[in-house]
């Protein structure tokens, strides 16, 4: 993903309200009319939340006889995902190292006591 592009879809999805309408756009398009209804700001807020959108590639326009409806465009969406799953991997990786010293620590410790004061004796039933 070009980092222009990247940079404009996390712009994009930095505000509430943003996100709010990708949400409503996931469920099908909408007018700009139908968008704005769960909002308590102007018609015009919402349209200065639409071009941002749009200019990120998040969202088109469509044409339906006098309607212009607006659509969800998933493919800056999935670019950004791809791009954070690299550091997911990286997460994921640095946790399964911590894991794996956690439990050589712990199994040490155990033997050190082992040695120290001799195998526990434990009631048996």
């Amino acid at each position: 993903m070009a980092p222009d592009r990247l940079d404009a879809t996390f712009a994009a999805l930095a505000d509430p309200t943003r996100r709010a309408i990708l949400a409503r756009l996931a469920t099908g398009e909408a007018s700009v009319t139908e968008l704005a209804e769960p909002f308590a700001m102007t018609q015009p807020a919402i349209s200065k939340h639409l071009k941002v959108l749009q200019r990120a590639g998040l969202i088109s326009r469509g044409r339906d006889a006098q309607r212009r409806p607006r659509r969800l465009e998933a493919r800056p969406l999935a670019e950004a995902n791809a791009w954070l799953e690299g550091y997911r991997q990286f997460w994921d990786s640095q946790f399964r190292r911590l894991d794996a010293l956690l439990t050589e620590l712990k199994t040490s410790e155990l033997r050190k006591r082992q040695k120290k004061h001799g195998p526990r004796n434990t009631p048996t039933k």
